[in-house]
C-alpha cells in the first residue's frame, strides 16, 4: 500500500494498486495486508491499476455534460417522479440526506428489468426499467459500457477483500449473479447558491457492499476520520475512490465500517461532475456474518447502532428504506401504501 502525498493533501487516503491482486509476481501477502489496513482503518481508498480504458472514463463525463446541458424540459421528460423504481432525473434540491435537500442534479440508473408482479415483499417493487432521454440516445450505450467496467472493478476489489479477510476469493459471489442490484448515479453539482449553503450531499453511509466513484478534478468529497474531522478525498487522476458499504459492516460484525462521507458544494460559478457506482447484491440477499480469523475477529467493533439509520441484514429492506427516505415525493406518489403501513 502507498499513500498520496501531495501539496494540500495533509491527510490523504490510502492508494491500492488492484493489479497486484492478479499479478502472480506481486507480493500477495503484502498486497492483502495493505488492502485490509485501508478497509479496516479508513474504509475509503483510491484504486489504480484497474485497467478501465480512458475512452470509457472520459466518455461518461462527456455524455454527462451533454445531458445536463439539455433544456430543462428535455431533462424533466425522464424525471424520477414517473418511476416507481426511483429511476431517472432528479432536479437540484429534490433528493434529501439527513432531512436536508442536497444541492445536486442527477440521473439514477439501475438494472434494466421488467417489473415484478405484485404480491411479494415490498422491496420487489424496486425492480423495473430505467428511463432514458430521447434527446440523447448515446447516453444509454455510454452509461452501460461504463457500468460494466465499474462492476468488473468492484467485483475484483470485493474478491480481494474476501481474501484479505481470510476467506475464499469467491466467498461473496453467490449474491452477485445476473439479479444483483447495482446502481449508477450521473451527478452534476452546481456552484453553491450562497456561501452558507454548502451541502452538496449531506453526511451518510452507503448501504450496499461497496461504492466506486469516478470524480472530476474539482474535488469536494470528504471522509469522516476516526476523530470526527473531515478528510478531503483529493482527486487523483486515473483512480477510482472505493468505500465500504453497510452490508460489509454487517458481514464482518464491524471489522469493516461503512464510513460516513459527504460532498461540499463547489464555489459559486463552478460545477463538479461525478459518477458513483454502488455494488449491491440480489435484493433477496440476507447478510450472514462471516467467520473471521481470530486475530481479525478481535478487531471487530460491532455493527453501528444508530436510531436514525438502523442497519438491516436483509438487503432489499435496507435499500428500500434508503430510497423512501431520500426521495419523499416519489415515495408519496408510488409507495403511499408502504408509508402508511410503517407509520
Amino acid at each position: 500500500m502507498t499513500t498520496i502525498d501531495e501539496p494540500g493533501a495533509a491527510a490523504a487516503l490510502p492508494l491500492i494498486d488492484i493489479s497486484h491482486f492478479r499479478d502472480p509476481a506481486a507480493d500477495r501477502a503484502a498486497f492483502l495486508a495493505g488492502l485490509r489496513h485501508a478497509a479496516h482503518e479508513v474504509g475509503f481508498f483510491y484504486v489504480v491499476g484497474h485497467g478501465v480504458p480512458d475512452e470509457i472514463t472520459t466518455g461518461i463525463f462527456a455524455v454527462a455534460k451533454e445531458f445536463f446541458a439539455l433544456p430543462v424540459e428535455e431533462r424533466l421528460a425522464i424525471e424520477n417522479i414517473h418511476s416507481p423504481q426511483f429511476r431517472g432525473y432528479t432536479r437540484t434540491g429534490y433528493e434529501y440526506t439527513g432531512g436536508t435537500p442536497d444541492w445536486r442534479e442527477q440521473i439514477d440508473i439501475g438494472p434494466e428489468r421488467e417489473p415484478v408482479a405484485p404480491g411479494g415483499p415490498a422491496w420487489q417493487r424496486l425492480i423495473g426499467p430505467n428511463q432514458w432521454p430521447a434527446a440523447l440516445p448515446g447516453l444509454r450505450e455510454t452509461t452501460l459500457a461504463w457500468q460494466a467496467e465499474a462492476l468488473r472493478v468492484s467485483r475484483e476489489v470485493l474478491r480481494a477483500l474476501a481474501a484479505a479477510l481470510g476467506q475464499d476469493e469467491g466467498y461473496f459471489d453467490a449474491w452477485f449473479d445476473e439479479e444483483a442490484s447495482t446502481h449508477v448515479k450521473i451527478v452534476r453539482y452546481p456552484g453553491r447558491p450562497s456561501a452558507e449553503q454548502d451541502q452538496g450531499v449531506g453526511a451518510h453511509q452507503d448501504y450496499g457492499y461497496l461504492a466506486l466513484l469516478q470524480q472530476d478534478a474539482v474535488g469536494g468529497l470528504q471522509v469522516r476520520a476516526a476523530d470526527g474531522s473531515w478528510l478531503d478525498a483529493t482527486p487523483v487522476p486515473g483512480s477510482f475512490v472505493v468505500n465500504i458499504g453497510e452490508m460489509l459492516e454487517i458481514a464482518t460484525r464491524g471489522y469493516l465500517k461503512a464510513t460516513h462521507h459527504r460532498v461540499v458544494s463547489p464555489p459559486t460559478g463552478v460545477e463538479r461532475f461525478s459518477v458513483p457506482f454502488f455494488l449491491g447484491p440480489r435484493l433477496d440477499a440476507v447478510v450472514a456474518p462471516l467467520e473471521l480469523p481470530a486475530e481479525l475477529a478481535a478487531g471487530a467493533r460491532g455493527v453501528s447502532q444508530d436510531a436514525d439509520n438502523p442497519l438491516h441484514a436483509a438487503f432489499g429492506e435496507n435499500a428500500l428504506v434508503g430510497w423512501l427516505r431520500s426521495h419523499p415525493e416519489v415515495a408519496e406518489r408510488w409507495w403511499s401504501d408502504v408509508l402508511a403501513e410503517r407509520g
